[in-house]
């Protein structure tokens, strides 16, 4: 790499015109070369002449207009005609101004930063930058990143020849997204990023794969470089694979177990929180008493993670529920008699249901006190190759995924939270189609909100830990605000929706907003790249991840025209529908 990047430089044949109106964030140029009007497009980078000759100011071009004006015919009449008017074409080009460019900045030489320090002159020339320019310009893009810094992306669509690379630190430490409609390369763009950071040596980000599209990525048989676990699934309460990843019920907080399980608009829901919030915490404490944790007794809450057993839970609600009172004269009605019977139904009826028994029927070995510290070891290492963990979560039932996603993200965040500062290891929660379970709060009900409060206090508080968000999602109208707003960096594909559009166009600077016109042209694979981890907000062309997740669109057409359907495997599907086991396959 030349640690001096090329200057640009400009001849009159690329000059395009002069300044003619400036505001703080835009430039409007009077142009003076209709060929070069016919080169520019929406996108294309102009420079304009500084305060000296070392600077230029670099704008973004985001109107290109052309209309006509009537003028004064340029020979003289002949004695006794009028003088003729003829029409004359007038083009100005509008460009927003994104940064600085300077051939030497104190010991340094041909530099780019973002943001303009002055303001272009009325006059002053413009030059558009393109061909040689344009590569050398490209190139001072990421030359200053350290090459342990480096995240090569793909290429820039403007210069096929130069590399789009970004910063890589600042892309995951101040929280990035990933947002393109279905089809656009979304889930490649996933499978790249995550295939450069297994590259590193100790690369630490965690999946949530909804759909198990990411699964081919933990194959070592095709050169995989994750590690996959998945939520268990009904067929693995009996003999669980090496896979298969359980949550506890005892892992979850008051409020979120009560979001499950407690109906607020039951007349006695404020009589069932009080005696499941007592009984939960008496019961942890007789744990801590028989794992002899004094200390711990002493200042733990409802809320810790102590193993406790259900089926004594559910004898103690019972208890209340049928225990009379005594009176003066006999049994009377007691305190907290039939007050209980909907909150014990609503539980027993999660105990029983097969597709929640990742959380109430997990193996016995999941109740003990040691398994937690196990687990979020397993989850939170970087080590030995499996620093890059996918989790499936395609068999957790829609009803309950906002609360297992928001439980799992709050427990390994509280333990880097509560980590010793020195000890901690940078941590990446990969949140796959995020408007699932992080939905606009005011569209979410009760157990989507306990899921929004732990990724939203992520959002707001992680960096400071080392906890960063990477939201993918195809409709980011339907995600947090709060979560988006917090994000830096939007890596943004094609995105047809006009709400959607509005959502990117909101988080963008006013002064930026014009380049949301390109997103619905976008094509399969490119990329509007924008935030603080690339210095020009870039077109880009990503790379192909050299192993594919299985996400890719069927050829409708093409399939229907040589494939019958199998009979068979519709039985197979009814059966394991049935089961909700999936088939094991070959």
């Amino acid at each position: 790499m030349n640690d001096t990047p090329a200057a640009l430089q400009f001849t009159e044949a690329e000059l395009l015109g002069r300044v003619a109106a400036v505001d703080t964030s835009r430039v409007s140029i009077d142009v003076s070369n209709s060929v070069l009007l016919t080169r520019i497009g929406i996108g294309n980078l102009i420079a304009v002449r500084g305060s000296t000759e070392r600077e230029y100011l670099i704008a973004v071009t985001e109107r290109v207009t052309r209309s006509m004006r009537d003028e004064l015919a340029a020979e003289l009449p002949e004695d006794g005609e009028d003088s003729e008017l003829v029409s004359v074409p007038t083009d100005l080009v509008r460009g927003a101004l994104i940064g600085t460019f300077r051939t030497v900045d104190g010991d340094k030489k041909n530099t780019f930063k973002r943001g303009a320090d002055s303001f272009p002159q009325i006059d002053r020339q413009c030059y558009v930058v393109d061909a040689a320019n344009l590569q050398r310009f490209m190139g001072i893009l990421g030359a200053d990143f350290p090459e342990n810094e480096r995240l090569k992306l793909g290429m820039f669509v403007a210069d096929k020849s130069a590399e789009a690379i970004v910063s890589g630190d600042k892309f995951f430490q101040r929280h990035a997204a990933i947002l393109g409609s279905t089809g656009s390369g979304k889930s490649y763009a996933v499978a790249l990023i995550l295939e450069r950071a297994a590259k590193l040596k100790f690369p630490n980000i965690i999946v949530f794969d909804m759909h198990g599209e990411y699964a081919p990525l933990a194959d070592s048989k095709n050169g995989g470089f994750a590690k996959r676990l998945r939520i268990a699934g009904p067929g693995d309460l009996e003999n669980p694979s090496d896979d298969a990843l359980f949550l506890p019920y005892w892992l979850l907080n008051r409020d979120e177990m009560l979001s499950m399980i407690l109906d607020r608009s039951d007349q006695n829901a404020p009589n069932q929180a009080s005696r499941f919030t007592l009984h939960v915490r008496t019961l942890k404490q007789k744990t801590l008493e028989a794992e002899n944790k004094p200390e711990i007794v002493k200042t733990f809450t409802v809320d810790s993670p102590v193993p406790y057993p259900i089926k004594d839970l559910v004898a103690l609600l019972d208890t209340d529920n049928t225990t009379k009172g005594q009176g003066k004269n006999g049994p009377i009605k007691g305190e907290w008699e039939d007050k209980l019977t909907r909150f014990i139904s609503r539980l027993e009826a999660k105990l029983d249901d097969r597709r929640y028994g990742f959380m109430f029927a997990p193996p016995a070995k999941a109740n003990t006190y040691g398994w937690l510290a196990a687990q979020v070891a397993q989850l939170l290492g970087s080590s030995d190759g499996d620093g890059i963990k996918v989790i499936d979560f395609s068999e957790v039932p829609s009803d309950v995924l906002p609360v297992v996603t928001g439980t799992l993200a709050r427990l390994l965040y509280d333990v880097q939270f509560w980590m010793t500062p020195e000890k901690r290891t940078p941590i990446t929660l990969l949140c796959d189609e995020a408007h699932l379970y992080l939905p606009v709060r005011e569209d979410a009900d009760a157990v989507q909100r306990q899921a929004l409060g732990a990724f939203e206090r992520i959002a707001k508080e992680g960096r400071k830990y080392g906890f960063s968000l990477l939201v993918v999602s195809q409709r980011p109208s339907d995600v947090s605000k709060t979560i988006l707003s917090q994000c830096n960096n939007f890596l943004s594909l094609r995105l047809t929706n006009d709400t959607d559009q509005a959502v990117i166009k909101r988080l963008m600077p006013d002064s930026l907003a014009g380049l949301t016109s390109v997103l619905p042209l976008l094509d399969t694979g490119e990329a509007l790249m924008l935030g603080d981890a690339v210095l020009l907000p870039s077109r880009i062309r990503l790379d192909k991840p050299a192993i594919t997740p299985d996400s890719a669109t069927r050829d409708f057409w093409k399939e229907w025209g040589k494939q019958a359907s199998d009979v068979a495997a519709i039985n197979l599907a009814v059966e394991a529908l049935r089961s909700q086991t999936r088939p094991k396959t070959a």
